[in-house]
């Protein structure tokens, strides 16, 4: 990197014979993509890394427990591809339009004169706060002949595309304005500026937004399930319920690793090496906001439209549940208790995937090589494993080694942190790839070592997007079925368990205070998270 210094004589200031350092110590050299990862660093991420592949070990037991003859069996089954198909086929479709809507929902929101731009910048991120299954049943109760892939594809789609709004949009405002201006003065229009220097530098938080919905849609069974869809999820579930025979399941579990292992590869190849740190002098300024013009109306549409099915669809048909159904009792104080253990299930959960995830996430933003990509790589492997997988590989951990914890609320913390690790390494890998490494580099080339390096520059750094993260990781912790469903203590109640209680024996309305309650809880951080960027 280099800098402009305001020039001064020569003759007026005595010249070091060299560098300046601390006395009695040795230059230290700077991390940076070429250089291995401190031990500082590496070992709490691969303690991190470790524990999201405690589930894979569990499918190693149990997939080769008769043999790899049968497992392959299982694996080479034509069903199987059947399910590889529809499951990447859904996967595929979602992907695609998420991009659609989060990318032209972010630039819309930051860089243009779109007016109401804060209140939409909030409304598109509060399907974060309703559940796949919560859509799900919506949708479904509004159109009954809605379902099978449209309606799978419909309300995965519907909830998931936050994931790609917020990281662009963070990106989208941490570009320097400068080059799309310099792009602009030597004669490149709008459109070619745009995909010539903005888009490559919104490409990172873009694909990175794009693995967690893929890793989403391939994980999620209460939306599948909902709309009758067989995919991977269903099949195992299935399969599960089906024998006592745990190994056809997790069978066809290692799949699903083994595509999640693909999608994390492809991603991070799809970075390559370029940086995209700012590294000039000064503050970044905001862009000029672009205005629409004739496009005004149009932009204000698709907005609108986006909101409707999103938003104000499930929240009118958990209303008309709420006036008209003859089988709403309302149980203020299990309502309030139940609410209760959700926030402090969710918190706690929120709290220990967030530590586990800021040595990985800066490991991968700051290094390069086969340790940094081992290490994120390890840290998404539990996230397309489907809960019931997760949970009943820890319950075979705690049997096993861990007898004290079985049934008890940190076995279902731990499952929290394995399945939603990449949501919250994912925002702190792009916070701190926003992080100018100069100043971790004029740190360490004073004598701090790399653990106070983290704590004192590039944490601080970082905070906003780490938060955000772990506000995301709190929404998916309460909005978790399965894992919650088998591990929660005996007697212990969430949102989202009483919700899929009464939905299950076809009490839509006695379900809907609990599905209204979990949207307003976890639409407050989504609000939260809107808000932040604009």
């Amino acid at each position: 990197m280099h800098t402009t210094e305001p020039s001064v004589p020569t003759d007026s200031v005595a010249r070091p014979a060299g560098p300046l350092r601390p006395a009695g110590r040795r230059p230290r050299a700077a991390a940076g993509p070429g250089r291995r990862p401190p031990a500082a660093l590496v070992v709490p991420a691969a303690v991190a890394a470790l524990f999201a592949l405690l589930p894979l070990g569990y499918l190693a037991v149990r997939a080769l427990d008769r043999g790899p003859a049968f497992a392959w069996d299982v694996v080479a089954d034509p069903r199987t591809a059947l399910l590889l198909g529809r499951s990447l086929g859904l996967a595929a479709v979602v992907v695609t339009v998420c991009l659609v809507l989060g990318v032209s929902l972010a630039w819309l929101t930051v860089r243009t004169r779109l007016p109401g731009a804060r209140a939409w910048s909030v409304l598109v991120t509060l399907p974060l706060a309703v559940p796949s299954y919560v859509a799900a049943f919506a949708w479904l109760s509004a159109f009954p002949a809605l379902s099978g892939f449209t309606g799978s594809a419909l309300a995965l789609t519907l909830v998931s595309f936050p994931y790609v709004y917020l990281p662009v949009t963070a990106a989208l405002r941490g570009i320097d304005p400068a080059q799309e201006e310099v792009a602009r003065s030597l004669g490149t229009g709008p459109l070619r500026t745009f995909v010539r220097v903005t888009l490559p530098q919104m490409r990172p938080a873009a694909a990175g937004g794009s693995v967690l919905v893929a890793l989403y849609v391939l994980s999620d069974f209460g939306a599948v399930s909902l709309m009758r869809y067989d995919t991977f999820t269903r099949g195992i579930y299935t399969s599960y319920r089906a024998s006592f025979d745990r190994t056809p399941a997790a069978a066809l579990s290692a799949v699903l690793v083994i595509m999640t292992v693909a999608l994390v590869a492809a991603e991070a190849r799809s970075r390559g090496r370029a940086g995209h740190a700012r590294t000039g002098t000064g503050t970044a300024r905001p862009a000029v906001p672009v205005p629409l013009g004739p496009w005004r109306a149009p932009a204000l549409a698709w907005c609108a439209a986006v909101t409707a099915v999103t938003v104000v669809i499930p929240l009118a048909t958990l209303a008309y549940w709420l006036a008209v159904g003859n089988s709403a009792t309302w149980d203020p104080t299990g309502l309030l208790d139940t609410a209760g253990t959700t926030l402090a299930v969710g918190a706690a959960g929120a709290a220990l995937t967030t530590l586990l995830a800021v040595p990985v996430g800066v490991v991968a933003a700051r290094h390069r090589g086969r340790t940094a990509s081992l290490l994120e790589q390890s840290a998404y492997a539990g996230h397309a494993l489907p809960g019931i997988t997760v949970a009943l590989s820890l319950v075979f951990f705690a049997v096993r080694y861990a007898e004290p914890l079985y049934q008890e609320l940190p076995l279902l913390v731990g499952a929290y942190a394995v399945l939603f690790l990449p949501v919250a390494v994912a925002a702190t890998r792009a916070a701190v790839l926003q992080a100018p490494p100069v100043l971790e580099d004029v740190a360490r080339s004073l004598g701090r070592g790399p653990l106070r390096v983290l704590r004192e520059v590039t944490v601080p750094l970082a905070a906003p997007g780490v938060a955000a993260g772990a506000a995301l990781t709190f929404v998916v912790c309460m909005k978790e079925l399965p894992a919650t469903l088998l591990l929660r203590p005996t007697g212990m109640d969430t949102l989202a368990t009483r919700l899929w209680t009464e939905t299950g024996t076809g009490s839509f309305a006695a379900a809907a205070p609990y599905a209204a309650t979990l949207i307003l809880l976890a639409a407050v951080p989504s609000y939260l998270l809107g808000r932040h960027r604009t």
